[in-house]
C-alpha cells in the first residue's frame, strides 16, 4: 500500500511532533490511536495508532509525545495488551475488507455467467422477430410516414360519458378508421408464431381478445415522441394526450402515454418489443382455456429466450430485466381498462361507429 506522509514539525518548549499530511482513506475520521487515544495515522505494526508508534527510538533520535497523554507513545508500544488490541482491530478490517473483496468478485461472476441464447432460442427470437417486423405499420419509418391529427378535432360535437368524461365524436371515428387494420396486424403477428397456430381454434381466440389492446398499446408506446409529445397509432396517426382521451379512451390514455414515455427510457430493439408481444399472447390465465399447461410451457418458452436476449443486449439500466418484466403487468392493467371503458362507449357512441371487427374482438371481454 502506498502511502504519502507530510513532514514532523516539533513545537518548540513542548518537544511535540505535529504530523501533516497524507490521511490513509481507510480510517474513520478521527480515528484514535489504541495506545493513548491520540488522533491515529494508519496501521504501524499491525496497530491503528498514532505517529508515535511507527517511529523507533532506539533507530531515530526523534520521538513523539502524545497530546492525550504527555508519553512516549513508542515505548509502550509492544505491550502484550496494545498488541492484543491491535490484532483484534487489524482482524476485523481484514474480514471486513475480504467481505467487500468476495461481494466485488460475486457481481462480476454474475455478470459472466448470466446465459445468452442457445440455438433454439436464437431460432425462435428470429422467428417472432420477423413476424413483429412483417406485421408492425411502417415499421422504423413511421416518423416520416406518419400524421398528426388537427388540434381542433376533440373540440366538437361532446358526448358525457356516465363517468363524466367528453367523448368527441369526431375524434372517435378517425380512431376507428384506422383500429381495423390495427387489430389485424395483431392477429396476423399471431398467426405467424408456430406455437400459437398448434393451439385449439377457441384457445386462439380467448388469447387474441384477451391480448389485442395490450398489444397494440405497448406498439403505441414505443412510438411515443417526446419532443412532440405525441404516441403515433398503427404508425401512421400521431395524437396528443387530450385526443386520445376526448376521443374515447377516456383514462386509459393516460396510462398508454404514462408507459410510453418509461419505454422510451428502455430503448427497446425490435426483437424485445417482439418477444414482449409474444409473452402477452401466451397469457394462460385468460378466463376460458382449455390447453392451460400448454400455453404456460410457450410462454415460458419466450420468457426464457427473452431473458437470455436481454443478457446478450447487457443493456446499462440496472435491474432492466424486472424493470421490463413489470411493464407486462402494466400492459394487463391498461388491458383491463379498455375493456371497462369500452361498456360505456358502446352506450354513449354511435353503433354505426363501431366497426364489425372491433364489436368482435372488444365485446363479452371479462372487466
Amino acid at each position: 500500500m502506498l502511502r504519502r506522509w507530510g513532514k514532523a514539525e516539533r513545537t518548540e518548549g513542548m518537544g511535540v511532533c505535529l504530523f501533516t499530511g497524507y490521511i490513509p482513506s481507510y480510517l474513520e475520521k478521527d480515528e484514535p490511536c489504541v495506545v493513548c487515544g491520540d488522533k491515529a495515522t494508519g496501521y504501524h505494526y499491525r496497530c491503528i495508532t498514532c505517529e508515535g508508534f511507527k517511529l523507533k527510538p532506539k533507530s531515530r533520535n526523534d520521538c513523539h509525545i502524545c497530546n492525550a497523554l504527555g508519553t512516549d507513545c513508542a515505548v509502550p508500544s509492544f505491550s502484550p495488551v496494545v498488541l492484543d488490541d491491535g490484532k483484534r482491530i487489524a482482524k476485523r478490517k481484514l474480514i471486513e475488507e475480504n467481505r467487500e473483496k468476495r461481494r466485488r468478485e460475486e457481481v462480476v461472476k454474475n455478470l459472466q455467467n448470466k446465459p445468452e441464447p442457445t440455438p433454439e432460442e436464437w431460432e425462435l427470437i428470429r422467428v417472432v422477430t420477423e413476424a413483429h417486423m412483417a406485421t408492425n405499420a411502417q415499421g422504423s419509418h413511421w416518423r416520416q410516414k406518419r400524421k398528426f391529427l388537427p388540434e381542433d378535432i376533440g373540440q366538437s360535437s361532446l358526448v358525457t360519458t356516465p363517468e363524466g368524461d367528453k367523448v368527441d365524436l369526431e375524434a372517435f371515428s378517425q380512431f376507428t378508421k384506422i383500429i381495423t387494420p390495427a387489430i389485424t396486424r395483431v392477429v396476423d403477428f399471431a398467426k405467424k408464431l408456430p406455437m400459437f397456430s398448434e393451439l385449439p381454434c377457441e384457445d386462439q381466440i380467448i388469447l387474441l381478445k384477451g391480448c389485442c389492446m395490450e398489444i397494440m398499446s405497448l406498439r403505441a408506446a414505443v412510438r411515443y415522441d417526446a419532443e412532440s409529445e405525441t404516441l403515433t397509432l398503427n404508425g401512421e396517426m400521431a395524437v396528443k394526450r387530450e385526443q386520445l382521451k376526448n376521443g374515447g379512451l377516456g383514462v386509459v390514455s393516460d396510462a398508454i402515454f404514462e408507459l410510453g414515455k418509461s419505454l422510451s427510457a428502455f430503448n427497446l430493439d425490435d426483437t424485445e418489443v417482439a418477444l414482449l408481444q409474444a409473452v402477452l399472447l401466451m397469457s394462460s390465465d385468460r378466463t376460458g382455456l382449455t390447453w392451460i399447461e400448454k400455453i404456460e410451457k410457450c410462454q415460458e418458452a419466450y420468457l426464457l429466450a427473452f431473458e437470455h436476449y436481454i443478457n446478450y443486449r447487457k443493456h446499462t439500466i440496472p435491474h432492466f430485466w424486472p424493470k421490463l418484466l413489470m411493464k407486462v403487468t402494466d400492459l394487463r392493467m391498461i388491458g383491463a381498462c379498455h375493456a371497462s371503458r369500452f361498456l360505456h362507449m358502446k352506450v354513449e357512441c354511435p353503433t354505426e361507429l363501431f366497426p364489425p371487427l372491433f364489436l368482435e374482438v372488444f365485446e363479452d371481454q371479462e372487466v
